[in-house]
């Protein structure tokens, strides 16, 4: 009796190690959403670490994170450091600025995988509104693959991103009152 019930357990293991294998090696996530603010009142919210800090819904997950600045405080090589319970450790630094256009963060994240991902906001004028963009996307490696099993990554992001874009959507339209 107990030999079937092995094979079983052995099967399923291994069944979940091939599925993990074959999952796609990078993973993106997108949300965005329009604040009735023009770019740069948007641009503004994640180009500034300081202001980023106000609006990210990291922060707000763990508040009694340790972070740390360094390089300047807004546009490239601005970076920022942080080490939490609730959120982990690493670092974001801007790699590219375009005034009212685009920012892009190398994320390096050490605990608790280490990884490296890259995120980006973009604004684009729509109407009197501005379309706020904002993606990560990176590589997977097998664990990461195998975590995507049991957890949908899309949808546990997305909902932080999701908080996020409304909190800078606050911070930017709080900056133009219509």
């Amino acid at each position: 009796m107990l030999l079937p019930i092995l094979i079983i357990v052995a099967v399923l293991i291994a069944a979940f190690l091939i599925l993990a294998a074959f999952q796609p090696s990078e993973t993106r996530v997108t949300r965005s959403t329009l604040i009735s603010a023009p770019p740069a009142a948007a641009f503004l919210q994640v180009n500034d670490l300081d202001r980023w800090q106000a609006v990210s819904p990291y922060a707000k997950m763990d508040p009694k994170a340790k972070t740390t600045f360094t390089g300047p405080r807004a546009g490239k090589d601005a970076a920022l450091a942080w080490d939490g319970r609730r959120i982990g450790a690493g670092r974001m630094t801007v790699i590219e600025s375009q005034p009212d256009r685009l920012v892009r963060y190398q994320l390096d994240f050490l605990r608790p995988f280490k990884s490296t991902g890259f995120a980006e906001f973009t604004f684009e004028p729509a109407g009197t509104q501005t379309a706020v963009t904002w993606t990560m996307h990176g590589s997977k490696n097998f664990l990461s693959k195998a975590m995507g099993l049991v957890v949908n990554m899309d949808r546990m992001i997305g909902q932080q991103f999701e908080s996020g874009l409304v909190s800078i959507k606050a911070a930017a339209e709080s900056l133009n009152p219509s």
